[in-house]
């Protein structure tokens, strides 16, 4: 039987001295929360540990920044019920749990966990299995939150195996931070390794998309628990956000690829962080953050470099191409409007934008998919 964790929730559980008038204001309006597995991982003698940046609240989340929303890629007008989202026409994406092994202090969805929370977690399963199996177009589903390993075994086989019975549905992808920050729910838990294994199938698998930040918080345990995940059939990528004080060099991000790949977990996505209320300590400007990736991509294999720096706008899922001296170029990866899939997007630089909307001045935009316009016509 797995033992549940012991949360860490409150300052005055540290073992170090937190306590003073500020930090109580940071808790109060941004809560915390961690496993005392993962903060163990903490190197309280360094000021500047990334691990420590990653999970314990910062001064700086109170600063007065007119940046920030708490909706920033505005899900809501994509939300078809409350707790799906259906923005992409083959992808759906479920808020499946409202619930975190830890709470990342640069999280974009810190309205689940803000004043009590916010009722966005899917309760109907019916009615979104009703709507998934009347939109023949989806191929993707996609269970996150908060935590898709957080859900209880039961609720968890409850999604799988009606997602299973719906015949156009190819991939199932799980949302997960939990190896990092919990990795004993994997390890300890045979009857969540015998689900992943029921439903991940040969021809249909299941993706667990994981999200390591900093190369320290793959320990032992930790690849543990996801060398379980892919023997059980699970396929794992990983995904993190370009974070100041934690990721935010290129020797660091390189050596977390090569970690990754090493492991056979392929990096997957570099997000811009986005511009969530409380989260500007946590961001890196967009073209400051290109040039850490483009470094970090030269210092490894090519396995190792397969991620992209993309960007989640309301847009949809752009990706950052490329910088000259004097444009940046951006390509939708993909788009809520489908047409503007594969556009192209020039801007003039602007070393201070951390989000699209930042950029002023376009040069120039076109569609690469656009028959009568081909790419090479356009010069940059």
């Amino acid at each position: 039987m797995l033992k549940k964790p012991n949360f860490v929730t409150k300052i005055d559980q540290l073992p170090i001295a937190l306590e003073n008038s500020r930090i109580k204001e940071v808790v109060r309006k941004y809560p915390m929360k961690c496993t005392e597995y993962y903060l163990g991982l903490i190197n309280f003698n360094d000021p500047r540990d990334p691990i420590a940046r990653l999970i314990l609240p910062n001064e700086e989340e109170l600063m007065e920044w007119e940046w920030g929303r708490l909706d920033p890629s505005n899900e809501s007008a994509y939300t078809v019920m409350p707790g799906m989202q259906h923005k992409y026409d083959t992808t759906v994406l479920v808020l499946a749990s409202n619930v975190c092994a830890g709470l990342c202090r640069y999280c974009f969805r810190k309205r689940l966990f803000i004043d009590g929370g916010r009722p966005e977690r899917l309760e109907d399963i019916d009615a979104a299995m009703d709507y998934i199996a009347s939109h023949r177009e989806i191929t993707n589903v996609i269970l996150s939150g908060g935590d898709g390993l957080m859900l209880s075994n039961r609720r968890l086989k409850e999604f799988l195996s009606k997602l299973r019975a719906i015949d156009h549905v190819g991939i199932i992808r799980i949302g997960s931070k939990v190896p990092a920050f919990y990795p004993q729910r994997i390890t300890e838990d045979q009857e969540l390794l015998e689900i992943i294994k029921t439903y991940s199938t040969p021809a249909k698998r299941i993706y667990v998309i994981v999200h390591f930040d900093h190369p320290r918080e793959l320990t032992d345990e930790a690849l543990k628990a996801c060398d379980l995940l892919m023997k059980a059939g699970a396929i794992l990528l990983n995904q993190t956000p370009i974070i100041r004080g934690v990721n935010d060099d290129p020797e660091v991000m390189a050596e977390l690829f090569r970690k990754l790949s090493f492991a056979g977990i392929a990096p997957y996505y570099i997000f811009q962080c986005r511009p969530t209320i409380g989260n500007k300590p946590y961001a890196v400007p967009i073209e400051e953050g290109y040039q850490i990736f483009e470094k970090a991509r030269g210092l490894v294999s090519g396995l190792a470099k397969r991620a992209r720096f993309t960007m989640s706008h309301e847009l949809g899922k752009l990706e950052i191409l490329a910088l000259t001296e004097e444009k940046i170029i951006f390509k939708f990866h993909r788009a809520a409007d489908n047409k503007n899939t594969g556009k192209i997007l020039i801007y003039r630089r602007n070393p201070d934008a951390y989000w699209l909307d930042d950029y002023k001045e376009m040069i120039s935009s076109h569609y690469l998919l656009e028959e009568e316009k081909p790419a090479y016509s356009y010069y940059i």
